[in-house]
């Protein structure tokens, strides 16, 4: 085959330049922020452990069982959300709507999306520590969110995988934008 024509020339692989930029740009400050929300699980787990001499056990039934279902709508409730919005026939459509752009800009929101229901999971488990003393709750609800959060990490390499497949290269930005 002739070089030039609409395929690139490069390697077959490779993002055009404003769409790789974009996609490193987006994927940082999503990885960013889901190690940020892993961290500060596993910080409030270790207040709760520093904390447990200062807290008086209250028993409490009602929040044992209110939390525990919460906490597990909360972590089947992310997986599900992750399996939606990253379902074939959406990011389809997505790419051929938006283009590279809109598809990035989806990948990090649902991934910020998840990475939020989990660190509220962890977040939960603490208060009810603060309320009940039990520090249980608060190592209970961080090893599920930190489960989330492991789940919805983003890699870069399953981020361009996406981009090849589901949006076409000459769209690196949504109709009507510059870059």
């Amino acid at each position: 085959m002739a070089k030039g024509g609409l395929h690139m020339t490069s390697a077959p692989n490779k993002l055009p330049d404003a769409v790789e930029a974009e996609l490193q740009r987006r994927h940082k400050a999503a990885a960013t922020t889901v190690a940020g929300l892993l961290v500060a699980s596993v910080l409030l787990a270790i207040v709760a452990y520093l904390s447990k001499p200062y807290l008086t056990q209250q028993n409490n039934p009602s929040l044992d069982i209110a939390l525990r279902i919460t906490i597990l709508i909360f972590g089947l409730g992310s997986v599900a959300l992750r399996r939606t919005r990253f379902s074939t026939l959406r990011l389809q459509d997505i790419g051929g709507l938006a283009g590279a752009s809109g598809l990035l800009r989806t990948l990090e929101k649902t991934t910020l999306q998840v990475a939020l229901l989990g660190a509220a999971i962890a977040l939960m488990g603490f208060v009810s520590t603060l309320v009940t003393g039990n520090d249980f709750y608060t190592y209970g609800a961080t090893l599920v969110a930190v489960a989330v959060l492991l789940y919805c990490y983003p890699t870069r390499s399953s981020w361009r995988k996406a981009l090849q497949q589901f949006a076409p290269y000459g769209a690196s930005t949504e109709p009507g934008q510059a870059s």
